[in-house]
């Protein structure tokens, strides 16, 4: 089959198009933005790229359009799709049909944690010789590239595939969550809070969808929660046809299927309790919200047959995922880490995570924190109020104000409880950390887009110093 995809640049579509390559299929594609790293394993993988949206991009013999969610009416190869009667189809709906059909599908849901938490899953399935298949919003460490089909040369074909199951909306012409699509008989629900502002009115909205795609799970399926979350129990309490697993800390006392208790203070050693067994875990992760994530891989294994012991042993040789708290380099006893987090929550637990494991390594150095807040929900102001709560556990904080708001992120540094300065500037930015860091700080840099490249940027500063004549550029298209 001749597919053709509209915006395959992006981390689904661009991953999607692999798989579809490897399935056999002719693969071409168009973006407005066609740029590494996308774009190189695209080029590597024999797929033809477009710059643009020019219908003459589109091969003549298509057999189907793949139209990914940011396209809309109005875009020249819609229109030209939509007038000429070329079939087409979301990419949720054609790896459901085309990928997953007759596959046991492990998704991970959820605000926060998805993507790490399918790493988590797909690694422990991999070190227990299950081959699995997956597509992960980012590029697990572990495999070194963000999807692959099932099954090995060694050991033939599997059933299993971990999909990262976004509830963001399908395609122009489908409002649905991207997840009804997946139909999972495994589903972890990581935790559910308000996002997305600029397609979801509020929480409840976002409820009804999660509840979608609880509708699809089977009854021999599984259903893999944390005890104690309202919006979860609000899910699930709409109707479930499907058994639920809780978990839960047990210093929390609250009632769970599965419990867990915490060894080390930083989160690096974590001891999974059930029936009686222990499965101690030590790793190289830190951070609350990473062991849940852990815990909820755990007992999605023990449902495709993989013992919590194993899932200890691969938890141990977790390295994690780029650009989740990666490490970019280190001068003169100076880290800079790269993260994505841009909810507060998220930047509030991966804040108390640095710090617990800057505390437990060293009782010199400072986590400093630099933030770009920059997703469309932010746009909309929606989380500005929580934004200078959700820095507290850093040392000190850095905002960068991006060309894209409109509403004052200085206020929000002048409501910080630590000390914290706003800037719209990037090389003034870039002045300030240089100025302020000392050995033995952990530069922690969190945006969900490039940030212009800032962590690498950084590492160069400390390295060579920051010219005097370094341009100014105002605003920083990232």
């Amino acid at each position: 089959m001749r597919l053709h995809i509209l915006g395959i640049c992006g981390t689904f579509m661009g991953s999607l198009a692999q798989l579809a390559k490897d399935l056999g299929h002719q693969v071409s594609g168009s973006d407005a933005g066609v740029y590494p790293p996308m774009s190189d394993q695209l080029q590597a993988a024999g797929i033809e790229l477009s710059e643009g949206f020019d219908p003459a991009n589109i091969p003549a013999d298509v057999d189907l359009v793949i139209i990914g969610n940011a396209m809309s009416r109005g875009n020249p190869s819609v229109e030209y799709v939509l007038e000429r009667g070329i079939p087409y189809m979301s990419g949720p709906q054609w790896l459901g049909q085309y990928v997953l059909r007759g596959k046991w599908v492990a998704a991970v849901s959820g605000t926060h944690g998805k993507t790490t938490t399918s790493s988590m899953l797909a690694w422990i399935l991999e070190y227990a010789n299950m081959a699995p298949g997956y597509l992960i919003g980012g590029v697990p460490e572990n495999f070194g590239v963000s999807a692959r089909l099932p099954g090995s040369p060694e050991l033939g074909d599997s059933p299993f595939f971990v999909i990262e199951a976004d509830e963001y909306d399908t395609a122009f012409f489908d409002k649905r969550s991207k997840f009804v699509h997946y139909q999972p008989r495994t589903l972890i629900l990581n935790n559910l809070e308000f996002d997305h502002a600029d397609i979801f009115p509020d929480l409840t909205a976002i409820e009804r969808q999660f509840h979608h795609l609880v509708r699809t799970v089977p009854a021999n399926g599984l259903l893999v929660m944390p005890a104690a979350e309202d919006a979860l129990e609000r899910v699930i309490d709409m109707g479930s046809w499907t058994p639920v697993q809780r978990f839960a800390r047990d210093s929390d006392q609250v009632p769970a299927d599965w419990s867990w208790r915490l060894d080390k203070a930083d989160a690096s050693q974590f001891t999974l309790l059930a029936d009686g067994i222990e499965s101690t875990v030590s790793w190289q992760l830190s951070g609350l919200h990473n062991v849940s994530n852990a815990i909820a891989a755990m007992i999605a294994a023990r449902h495709m047959g993989v013992t919590p012991d194993i899932s200890a042993k691969a938890l141990g040789e977790f390295i994690s995922v780029k650009r989740r708290m990666e490490l970019v380099g280190e001068v003169n006893g100076i880290q800079v880490i790269d993260d994505f987090a841009h909810h507060p929550t998220a930047i509030a637990t991966t804040l108390a995570g640095a710090k617990a494991r800057q505390l437990a390594e060293t009782d010199q150095g400072r986590v400093i924190a630099v933030l770009e807040p920059r997703s469309n929900t932010m746009k909309l102001g929606v989380h500005k109020h929580e934004l200078a709560q959700s820095v507290k556990d850093a040392d000190k904080a850095f905002w960068f104000q991006p060309a894209n708001i409109d509403w004052s992120l200085a206020d929000v540094a002048s409501q910080c409880e630590i000390d914290a300065q706003c800037f719209d500037n990037l090389t003034q930015l870039r002045r300030a950390i240089c100025a302020e860091v000392r050995p033995g700080d952990r530069i922690v840099v969190m945006s969900n887009g490039s940030f212009a490249g800032l962590p690498r940027l950084l590492l160069n500063d400390l390295q060579n110093g920051l010219s005097e004549d370094e341009p100014v550029a105002k605003e920083v298209q990232s």
